[in-house]
């Protein structure tokens, strides 16, 4: 095992020669650019904007390959999404793996791979990163960590404090794939229409509604804590309710029988390929249209609106049969290694 060049010994990470290997013959091929290749400890960066956003997230989903995507895909989907939702453009990211000893040097590769062809899909460049490798037993395979830096887009300014009464929510398609897809495939369950991640990089979708259209509001990414963190989440931020029609939620029927099958709060389930916007009554139908123009959009829907707080503010559902129930916030993590 000591000398198996097709699986990461811990000599990877220890700066010296089998270091060096692993970086310019398996790593740098797949994401080479002028910046990357100076191999600096940071990149620079010629930006066109002095306003930037910039953020982080590491990655430790289980299992690393799922239907939809893997582990590689995630990490660039989820960094380039957290700046979209932001109001950027996003341009950099940084790249960092911590491995454990043992891993096969395919399994790495096929991650490499689909690294760098998201990455290219998304116009992204890999700029600068690590490599840190960590005892057999400690890591549950690959760890990834990554950062990204945008440019901010011009006159756009998003956050809970622009909301207001009578703004419209809208989803960008439906909701629960990731995580009833992740949940099937760790549990080996099959379902008679195959369950898969919504894994897509949101960046050319939110930058075609920002630029266009005015009276955006807000965006998020509804990942960890499904659609109803992410609602709770506005309704604290602007100290309003958001009052939700449970019939105009979109959700595959594959993906609420998984669901209901296991007990499973659609909800609260995560996912990675879609996006929670409120916009002005007057900027809804324009970006519905925008939305279902576009690939990752198709399935777009207004699913409520802002409403006045009453007492204090909540999240509430109009149920298919007329009823109304409270959307609380998630307590915990339903689905643990879910990105």
């Amino acid at each position: 095992m000591a000398s198996d060049p097709e699986r990461i010994l811990l000599a990877h990470g220890g700066g010296g020669r089998l270091s060096s290997q692993l970086i310019s013959e398996r790593i740098l091929p797949k994401f080479r650019n002028d910046v990357l290749s100076e191999l600096g400890d940071s990149a620079h960066l010629a930006l066109p904007s002095g306003a930037i956003c910039f953020t982080t997230d590491s990655y430790v989903v289980k299992p690393l390959f799922f239907k939809g995507g893997n582990i590689g895909k995630l990490a660039v989907c989820g960094t380039v999404n957290d700046l979209a939702v932001a109001g950027s453009k996003p341009i950099a990211l940084s790249l960092a793996f911590i491995i454990e000893e043992g891993f096969e040097m395919e399994l790495l590769e096929r991650i490499l791979q689909s690294i760098s062809e998201t990455a290219q899909r998304n116009s992204v460049s890999i700029v600068t990163g690590d490599t840190k490798t960590v005892e057999r037993g400690s890591a549950d395979g690959i760890f990834i960590n990554t950062a990204g830096i945008g440019v901010r887009l011009p006159n756009v300014e998003l956050g809970t404090a622009k909301i207001e009464v009578g703004d419209k929510i809208l989803i960008s398609g439906t909701i629960g794939d990731h995580g009833m897809a992740i949940l099937s495939q760790r549990e080996g369950m099959s379902f008679e229409s195959p369950l898969e991640s919504d894994c897509a990089g949101l960046a050319e979708l939110t930058c075609a509604l920002l630029e266009n259209v005015p009276g955006i509001r807000f965006m998020r990414d509804p990942t960890r804590g499904g659609l109803a963190a992410t609602l709770n989440e506005i309704v604290e931020g602007s100290d309003l309710s958001a009052l939700i029609d449970e019939r105009e939620i979109p959700v595959r029927p594959a993906v609420q029988a998984a669901a209901d099958m296991l007990g499973f709060d659609v909800l609260n389930t995560a996912n990675e390929g879609k996006f929670v916007a409120v916009v002005s009554s007057d900027a809804a139908q324009e970006c519905l249209k925008i939305c279902r123009d576009h690939p990752l959009g198709r399935d777009a829907k207004a699913i409520g609106e802002i409403v006045e707080t009453c007492d204090v503010p909540l999240v509430e559902l109009t149920t298919r049969i007329g009823g109304r129930r409270v959307v609380q916030m998630p307590y915990g993590r339903e689905l643990p290694r879910i990105c």
